[in-house]
């Protein structure tokens, strides 16, 4: 028997407290925004761009870093992501701290735009952590797993939502950020003493063969999931993850799907703290909260929405959750209550939260030869949602004027029927590869019967 570290629950522990510190961004992004936009005397397109310049690098840095978890485990890809991000915030707290803003407030909206980005390079520890914690767990049990991994590191934008308006009360911009700098530090630290590489990853380390690691993870460990991309040239392992998991049609649909709820989960909360203080001119510490509210919301959804696809399946999971997302989106389009508006959000949190579970319950269900792949397409394309909609969002109200702050959620009315379609495609075809729509039927003369050769 060979002793290896770890065991599935400290998988899961460490790549949560890992993904809750790094996600913690957007929302300090977010809940800034607006004193930012009073300083650089922006427009609110502009400060959408601002808002979602950490999602930019959160989401795109998602699709290498998660397929770098096929050939090395995670713990190598999450820590660097999370020292990056740690570089940013360091970057944004000196600016703050030195610079005049009343002098230099042209001159730093780039530099803030680049130390978002690189701030923002936490949130792309999702992608490395669903990888990570997919190896861990057996198949019948990852809808469960995934969702406590996504719905405790998601709360992190609505706890700082909540605390930042209070924080910046008592300690000013740059206190808040010096704050935020040092509980991500603790985080990385804690990440790095508690974060460990399926058993798999563990042997290969050890200098164990593939095959043989492979078997011994199976037989003596449990382990079900295996990257098949291992077989290549390790010069080659990290693009042909991607490959394989880029060829698969249900791939891009989980993409398209992602995109609508987690990117929208992402765009709403960097995008409610202007829009309710805008829009109904509420308080920095009410706007806070409410956003705070839909955040943790969605967040203790998808820790449901993982139960619930493991019992009903994610696809007729993901189905009902959408029909919410579309209602939520579509009462929130003619809201000019605030009661209204707070029961609508309500429902689009329950229903995007619910939803990017069902979505996580599928990756390593229809793709286990390439997780760490698909998990980063889905993951970086999707959650690239976060950076796309704000803008629009932005730029509606450019437009509109104050009434563009309403009109903007039918953005998320067409995403909702869009993803809604395509999820009841998907289930139709659970059993239909791509590559069966596409070689020629051939007659054969031996027994006349029709004989589909299939290339893959």
């Amino acid at each position: 028997m060979h002793v290896l570290k770890g065991n599935p629950k400290r998988g899961l522990l460490g790549a949560t407290i890992g993904f809750f510190f790094g996600f913690a961004s957007v929302a300090l992004f977010g809940s800034t925004a607006s004193m930012f936009k009073e300083i650089l005397q922006i427009n609110p397109f502009w400060v959408g761009f601002l808002v979602a310049a950490p999602s930019l690098s959160g989401s795109l840095l998602r699709i290498p870093f998660a397929a770098w978890v096929d050939t090395t485990g995670g713990r190598k890809p999450f820590l660097i992501l999370l020292i990056l991000s740690i570089v940013g915030m360091l970057g944004l707290l000196l600016v703050i701290h030195s610079l005049s803003f009343e002098h230099t407030a042209r001159n730093l909206y780039p530099l803030l735009i680049f130390l978002g980005i690189l701030s923002g390079c936490g949130i792309a520890t999702f992608s490395v952590g669903i990888s990570q914690v997919s190896y861990w767990f057996p198949q019948k049990n990852q809808g469960m797993a995934l969702g406590l991994y996504a719905g405790v590191g998601n709360l992190a934008p609505g706890i700082f939502s909540f605390l930042l308006p209070i924080s910046l009360g008592f300690f000013g911009l740059s206190g808040s950020y010096l704050i935020w700098l040092i509980l991500l530090m603790v985080g990385t630290i804690l990440y790095a003493r508690l974060g460990l590489n399926a058993w798999y990853f563990q042997l290969c380390q050890r200098g164990w063969a593939k095959e043989e690691a492979k078997q011994i993870a199976r037989k003596q460990y449990g382990q079900e999931i295996f990257p098949s991309a291992d077989r290549l040239p390790l010069g080659g392992s990290l693009v042909q993850s991607l490959i394989i998991s880029g060829k698969r049609w249900k791939t891009w649909i989980l993409v398209a799907i992602y995109f609508t709820t987690f990117g929208g989960f992402i765009a709403l909360t960097a995008w409610f703290p202007t829009y309710w203080r805008s829009f109904f001119q509420l308080g920095v510490i009410k706007a806070g909260a409410l956003t705070a509210f839909f955040s943790i919301l969605a967040s203790l959804s998808r820790i449901i929405g993982g139960k619930l696809s493991d019992k009903y399946q994610g696809e007729i999971t993901a189905m009902a959750a959408l029909s919410i997302v579309f209602l939520g989106s579509f009462f929130m389009a003619q809201s000019h209550n605030v009661w209204m508006a707070l029961c609508a959000s309500m429902l689009i949190a329950v229903g995007m939260g619910v939803t990017n579970a069902a979505v996580f319950k599928l990756v390593p269900q229809e793709l286990p030869e390439a997780v760490g792949g698909a998990s980063g397409w889905v993951g970086g394309l999707g959650a690239f949602g976060g950076f796309v909609i704000p803008l629009l969002l932005g730029a509606i109200v450019f437009k509109e004027g104050a009434q563009g702050y309403a009109y903007g959620f039918y953005i998320f009315v067409i995403l909702s029927l869009i993803s809604l379609f395509l999820t009841f495609v998907m289930k139709r075809r659970q059993t239909i590869n791509l590559s069966d729509l596409e070689p020629p039927m051939i007659w054969t003369k031996k027994d006349e019967r029709i004989s589909r050769r299939r290339t893959h």
